[in-house]
C-alpha cells in the first residue's frame, strides 16, 4: 500500500489511480459513511506551490475517480493558503502546528447543512484532516467524515 500511494505521488504513477480509487469505492459500503449519506467529495488541497511542483493533487484525482464511481458530486471547496514543510517527520503537536490557519473555504463553496466526505490518500495522525474539517464544520456543514486509501 505504501509503496503504490508512494509511486502516484512522488514517481507520477497516475496509471495506479484506478486500483487506489476501486479501495476507496470499497469503503463506501461503511455503514459509518452511509448514515447520513453523503451529498459533496471534498479533496484535501495541496499549496498551489507544492501542486505545481508535483504537476496534480493527489487527492484532487482520487476524490474525483470516486465522485465517478459513485455518483457524490466532487466539491472542490477547500483551498491551501499557506504553504507547509513537509510532515513527514513531524509528530502530531507539531503537524497541527503546521498546519493552524494553512486552509480556508474558496468564495461562493456554501457548504452549510451539507454532509461531507473529505478525501485524502493517507492518514498518519488525523492533523491535516482535522484542520480541513474544522474549516468546513466553521463554514457549517452538517458533517464532515473521512475516507483515505491508506492509514500509516
Amino acid at each position: 500500500m505504501r509503496e503504490l500511494v508512494h509511486r502516484l505521488k512522488y514517481q507520477n504513477a497516475l496509471h495506479l489511480r484506478g486500483v487506489l480509487v476501486g479501495w476507496l469505492r470499497e469503503a463506501l459500503d461503511d455503514p459509518r459513511l452511509q448514515s447520513p449519506p453523503c451529498e459533496r467529495l471534498v479533496p484535501v488541497p495541496l499549496h498551489p506551490t507544492r501542486q505545481r511542483e508535483r504537476g496534480f493533487n493527489q487527492s484532487h484525482i482520487l476524490a474525483e475517480g470516486l465522485s465517478r464511481q459513485s455518483g457524490i458530486p466532487l466539491f472542490d471547496c477547500l483551498r491551501r493558503v499557506r504553504y507547509t514543510p513537509s510532515q513527514t517527520r513531524l509528530d502530531r503537536k507539531e503537524r497541527m502546528e503546521n498546519l493552524r490557519d494553512a486552509f480556508q473555504m474558496r468564495q461562493n463553496c456554501p457548504v452549510r447543512n451539507l454532509h461531507l466526505l473529505l478525501i485524502d490518500d493517507v492518514l498518519t495522525t488525523g492533523s491535516t484532516v482535522d484542520a480541513c474539517a474544522r474549516v468546513l464544520r466553521e463554514a457549517g456543514a452538517a458533517s464532515v467524515r473521512v475516507a483515505t486509501v491508506a492509514r500509516a
